[in-house]
């Protein structure tokens, strides 16, 4: 009645595994056995208060397991395990029998006996993940459905009739009628009964006709709503004049409700007769903005709805009688004096602490830079802010010696920027594309820049970042051997976080095509290297062998004695003397070249320009 949260469980599995779905066990449903609970009740000698009293509730989780809990209680009674290696999509409860009912993502369905906490019965349900149940009026039939939707018959777990379904999977399944419209035939307790059904993404809820024979496997009505519906419920039509009610609240946070008489087939889809949204009140310059309404269900008297809106954490519930004549209501509802009226009424736990002179309060900023609390006097303040005309305000430097902080640490380094600047900067590029950003970033040549950044950067810039690298890749070489070191540093730091991702492969897929589209013709383009190399080599040898100076074989000096007898023979001495000279001079500079030079010089030039016997003498 005050919209006030009145009972929190927090499952002690709830980190491992969501809770996915709940069913409320019917009203007197017998317990399963437990220590204290018998004895409990009749303690407080309010027997026939309980069994009216709804007290437990399954709560389906992501792992296949099914919690039951108490909530006069307020403990987990037991734990059903053993029937679903899956998620749970919808747990449902057998009216009379202490049954229940579940169905999950691996496509089966079971039947549990809640007292000894075992798995009854299970079978296989559809050939995809089944996501939704209900029971028939009579407890006899079920009906289950992930994209088709099937009857079962509970006795012999075999298919009664099909039905073609949605599209997609299903969400929502209730009858809409207990007794067949047709009263001439005798009932057996399924034929002749309505049901409805909804889909997530399917904006048509689909009314279904149950009939004797099996021709028929189509919708017989459906309701149009404005989005995917969320919450659904509805009057169940008892007499055959009385028309259904519909309550359906979509995920755009509109309320539709319907009111139709089921009586056969009508091929349009059936449009809402009122459509109820709320929203706050737009006081003086604010605009209207709108609530989300998040559930609505009708009370007992068929008339009023309970309405649910606001946010899922604090959520208002207000009972509204409309007036469904009005083809649209607009609810006008201040959410923030509501709940800052909740809030006023919570009794405050915040304590403000008393500080003691002894104690040092840390500020923060710098870490480890701690100040004493001062109070100073209210008078020195006002004299410290008037200056004098004559003096100049202090430099901020000062003012941080004054503060005792050591200014060479504020300054910021010049130069480039850091490499969590770096990571900061990678993250603003890639969310913006920005790219003269990501080429400050991604042209960096220090492997260490390179490595501390990928190692900062947070994981989910990870995809985008290999999606930017593949682009980059298929650019010009040079830029592609840069980002070669990021390919790599970002697969050795992030290999754990990629090896997680369920679609790392269609996600990776261009990097792999260029990859062995690289690798292909590396061998080839190696051969390639390793003859040009030989070539160039040597071209660069022949051309050497060329440049090498040709010695000067014309005498320096020529010295001829005036005696002519001896000419002769003095001429050749002359001769041999000078040829000794350039022998030697030839020596000097072939030490000064390479070894490699002399061997050359002495193939080519050597032999052939030294006479016989000189060479023979210097050797």
């Amino acid at each position: 009645a005050g919209s006030r949260l009145q009972h929190e469980y927090v499952p002690s599995a709830h980190l491992s595994a969501a809770c996915t779905c709940l069913a409320w066990a019917p009203a007197g449903a017998r317990q399963p056995p437990s220590k204290d609970g018998p004895q409990r009740k009749k303690r407080k000698s309010e027997v026939g208060e309980v069994d009216k009293q709804l007290d437990i509730l399954a709560i389906g989780t992501a792992v296949g397991s099914i919690l039951l809990y108490s909530t006069v209680k307020g403990e987990l009674q037991s734990k059903l395990d053993g029937g679903h290696d899956s998620r749970v999509n919808c747990v449902r409860w057998h009216q009379e029998s202490c049954c229940l009912y579940s169905c999950s993502d691996d496509k089966h369905i079971v039947e549990w006996n809640t007292q000894t906490c075992k798995v009854k019965c299970k079978w296989k349900g559809d050939n995809s993940s089944v996501t939704c149940l209900c029971i028939s009026p009579d407890g006899k039939m079920l009906l289950s459905a992930g994209r088709t939707i099937k009857l079962w018959d509970l006795e012999t777990k075999e298919v009664y009739r099909h039905f073609t379904g949605h599209a997609t999977s299903v969400s929502s399944l209730m009858f809409t009628t207990v007794k067949p419209t047709n009263e001439s035939k005798p009932f057996d307790g399924i034929t002749g009964l309505y049901f409805l059904s909804g889909a997530i993404h399917d904006r048509l809820l689909s009314v279904w006709y149950i009939r004797s024979d099996r021709k028929e496997k189509n919708a017989v009505m459906s309701f149009t709503v404005t989005d995917e519906p969320t919450f659904v419920d509805l009057t169940v039509s008892e007499v055959k004049e009385e028309p259904v009610k519909l309550a359906v609240v979509c995920r755009d946070g509109q309320l539709h409700l319907f009111e139709h008489i089921l009586n056969g087939y009508c091929k349009k889809p059936l449009t809402s007769n009122c459509t109820v949204q709320i929203a706050t009140p737009g006081d003086g310059d604010s605009t209207p903005k709108p609530v989300p309404i998040l559930a609505a269900a009708f009370c007992t008297d068929k008339q009023s709805l309970l309405l649910v809106y606001g946010n899922t954490l604090q959520p208002v519930i207000e009972k509204v009688s409309l007036n469904t004549s009005e083809s649209h209501i607009c609810l006008v509802r201040d959410i923030q004096k509501v709940l800052s009226l909740k809030t006023d009424a919570a009794v405050t736990k915040v304590k403000t602490p008393v500080v003691n002179s002894d104690a040092k309060v840390l500020v923060p900023g710098i870490p480890g830079h701690s100040t004493a609390v001062k109070t100073p006097a209210l008078g020195k303040e006002k004299k410290k802010n008037k200056r004098k005309p004559g003096e100049t305000e202090e430099s901020i430097e000062e003012r941080l010696g004054a503060l005792d902080i050591d200014v060479s640490k504020v300054k910021t380094p010049g130069g480039l920027p850091q490499t969590d600047s770096f990571a900061v900067l990678l993250v603003q590029g890639l969310e913006s594309n920005d790219a003269e950003i990501l080429n400050k970033v991604l042209n960096t040549r220090k492997e260490n820049i390179v490595k501390n950044t990928v190692a900062r950067m947070p994981i989910h810039a990870v995809i985008p970042l290999l999606h930017e690298l593949t682009k980059r890749l298929q650019g010009n070489p040079y830029s592609a051997s840069l980002m070669v070191r990021w390919l790599k540093s970002v697969f050795t730091v992030h290999a754990s976080y990629l090896s997680t991702l369920p679609d790392l492969i269609p996600q990776l897929g261009m990097l792999y095509q260029l990859m062995e589209s690289r690798v292909k013709t590396l061998q080839k383009l190696s051969r390639l290297h390793g003859r040009l190399f030989i070539l160039v080599t040597q071209v660069a040898a022949s051309q050497t062998v060329q440049d090498v100076p040709e010695v000067n074989q014309t005498a320096k000096l020529v010295y001829e004695d005036e005696s002519s007898e001896e000419e002769g023979s003095d001429d050749e001495m002359i001769a041999d003397k000078d040829s000794d000279e350039n022998w030697d001079e030839d020596e000097e500079k072939e030490e000064q070249s390479d070894e490699q030079d002399m061997t050359v010089e002495k193939e080519i030039n050597g032999d052939s320009d030294l006479e016989p016997e000189n060479e023979s003498e210097e050797e």
